[in-house]
């Protein structure tokens, strides 16, 4: 399945990654892709950038080296009622937001009642686009109940290569997403496949994603990133860039 566009990736803006704003994007066009997605970790996650950084993004250009670029972030879901990290102001000048759940910042206690409670509130934020990695068990979640939301929503699930690799520090990935992409199947719910790279060599990688989706049979007209414009399509922000 070819991917045009990575949707989660991270500079050293972030913190705990390693490579610059333009290396990433250098490496996209060494890789064929048509666009990428810079989403740096909101100002909750520690070490990450300021509120002021996602407030000034309109001195970036959106095109280099032939990438069309969004520039987004994830945003920290705080609690159960939906609270992120990020003001409405500024989430709604972002060309794209991923909502995730991060052990630092998710302050309620993690049942799945708390959970499912924080995701319906977020899904219906109309600037979030995409809940990220909702694979990871630390978060108990009901998939068919999740991917009934995100249809209802128009929010995009992701699938995050980083959460399936062998060696991740997320839970029960493997099998949360086999019934996360069983779920969305069964109701015609899009999702997105997000690198999360950290470092621009594992920008648009994502064997152990392709694989699982293999595995369950998952239909490619369900994936939203296979096209620039089908994604850009389908994103709540709705921006031209």
């Amino acid at each position: 399945m070819k991917i045009e566009i990575d949707t989660h990736c991270h500079t050293i803006v972030s913190g705990h990654a390693y490579n610059t704003l333009r290396e990433m994007v250098s490496m996209a066009a060494e890789k064929g892709l048509a666009g990428l997605a810079v989403t740096e970790h909101a100002p909750q996650m520690p070490g990450a950038a300021p509120l002021y950084y996602f407030q000034n993004f309109q001195v970036v250009p959106r095109s280099m080296c032939g990438i069309h670029l969004l520039l987004g972030a994830e945003v920290n879901i705080t609690d159960r009622t939906g609270g992120l990290d990020l003001p409405e102001a500024t989430l709604k000048n972002l060309d794209l937001a991923i909502a995730s759940m991060h052990m630092p910042c998710f302050l309620e206690e993690r049942t799945i009642e708390n959970v499912m409670e924080a995701y319906y509130a977020v899904m219906q934020n109309p600037y979030v686009d995409i809940i990220g990695h909702p694979d990871d068990g630390r978060f108990p979640a009901d998939y068919e109940a999740l991917a009934k939301e995100a249809k209802r929503t128009g929010t995009l699930l992701e699938v995050n290569n980083s959460s399936l690799r062998p060696e991740g520090f997320r839970v029960n990935t493997h099998e949360n997403c086999k019934k996360m992409l069983e779920a969305c199947k069964k109701e015609g719910t899009m999702i997105v496949w997000g690198s999360d790279a950290h470092v621009d060599v594992d920008i648009a990688e994502y064997p152990e994603a392709e694989e699982l989706c293999r595995e369950t049979g998952f239909p490619e007209e369900l994936v939203a990133n296979t096209s620039y414009e089908k994604l850009r399509s389908l994103l709540k922000h709705g921006k031209k860039v």
